[in-house]
């Protein structure tokens, strides 16, 4: 009966040796020791200072600088309008057609005074001058010469009078075709046919999409670091990942009584602007520049408030705390207050796997600059 009992007692003071002497094959230690990780030089970032700058944000909404609001300016019935929402327009375009019957009506009547005027002028004057020479040869008296000239020079006053009412018919009926005063685009068509227009009525608005600007507003405690000729970087809602680069034009002198801001006129510095007006914006007036370590988003790892990269030096993997400032407009980095110095290497795409410590092994070529975006960005600017 003892030989089975003693036989379990030895195995199991043998599984116990064992686990007091791993051998080669014991997985606890195999996990231990992180993989070495292999990286090229599109997987790493050198540090570099660059040129970070910071000022006053600007808000505001993308306007035309040439704009027309057509208003009427005859009272009168709408019989066409020739043009719609969004059509371009060549200056001298007809858009809008008024009724001519009354004016027409005027202008005649105008023109036929004026004939009449002309005809009593005539005839006063042949009168008058025949009055003279009877007068010179003592056969008239001098008040029948007064009496004369006095015809001749109501006549001259009709004739003038007739000939500025023909003039201001004939305006009115100019003015009843309404024509594009510049090459532009319908923005706003607010008659259709049949609407009675009166004076001052608006009818249509012409914009100019090439002359578009960036009509911001800057807070007042700000604006003594606001001055003309400075870089500005905006973003336009409805552009959403395109940064757009302009300047300042004009600083309006005077603050407004409600809001307390100050109207700055931002115009671009490229090519590329957006075709629509009204789109809201909101961008940085670049101010102040100082030399910085800056950073892509996208290289640094978050934990809460936390943040952090994985450096590399020499051939060891580690992972540094960062302390991040503002973010620059221009190119989306952060700047870096504490953590990195000049010149070292993080990797571009941090992962959870990665290991404190671990064995890096680099191949390929020169790691690329980290500052390389925001320098290409300065010399398009």
């Amino acid at each position: 009966m003892l030989r089975p009992l003693l036989l379990v007692v030895a195995l199991t003071a043998g599984l116990s040796a064992c686990d007091k002497f791993p051998g080669k094959g014991d997985k606890k230690d195999a996990s231990a020791a992180p993989a070495k990780l292999v990286i090229g030089a599109e997987d790493i970032l050198t540090i570099e200072a660059n040129a970070l700058a910071s000022g006053p944000v600007i808000t505001g909404s993308i306007q035309p600088e040439r704009k027309a609001d057509l208003r009427a300016e005859v009272s009168a019935v709408v019989l066409q309008v020739l043009k719609e929402n969004g059509d371009v327009v060549r200056r001298g375009d007809v858009l809008v057609r008024l009724d001519q019957t009354s004016i027409r009506d005027n202008l005649n009547s105008a023109q036929d005074n004026a004939r009449n005027a002309t005809q009593s002028l005539d005839q006063a004057e042949r009168n008058l001058q025949r009055l003279k020479t009877l007068r010179a040869s003592g056969m008239t008296s001098l008040q029948a010469l007064d009496d004369a000239e006095v015809r001749r020079n109501g006549a001259q006053s009709e004739l003038s009078a007739s000939n500025a009412r023909a003039v201001l018919a004939r305006q009115q009926l100019e003015r009843t075709i309404v024509r594009a005063p510049f090459d532009g685009v319908v923005s706003d068509r607010k008659v259709s046919a049949g609407d009675t227009a009166s004076i001052g009525k608006e009818l249509l608005k012409v914009i100019d999409p090439s002359s578009m600007r960036f009509a911001g507003r800057v807070s007042a405690d700000k604006i003594s670091e606001v001055s003309v000729g400075q870089p500005v970087n905006f973003r336009i809602n409805g552009y959403a990942g395109q940064a757009f680069r302009g300047k300042v034009t004009r600083v309006d002198p005077s603050a407004n009584d409600v809001t307390r801001q100050v109207e700055v006129l931002v115009s671009f510095s490229d090519a590329k602007q957006p075709r629509v007006a009204g789109l809201y914006a909101e961008g940085t007036i670049e101010a102040n520049s100082v030399k910085a370590l800056t950073l892509p988003e996208s290289v640094v790892a978050r934990s809460g408030d936390k943040a952090s990269v994985w450096r590399v030096k020499g051939n060891t993997l580690n992972q540094v705390d960062l302390a991040l400032g503002a973010r620059d407009p221009r190119t989306g980095n952060f700047e870096v207050r504490s953590g990195l110095s000049e010149g070292d290497v993080v990797l571009r795409n941090p992962s959870s796997s990665f290991k404190d410590g671990q064995t890096v092994e680099m191949v390929g070529a020169k790691p690329p600059v980290a500052a390389a975006s925001s320098a290409s960005t300065a010399k398009g600017t």
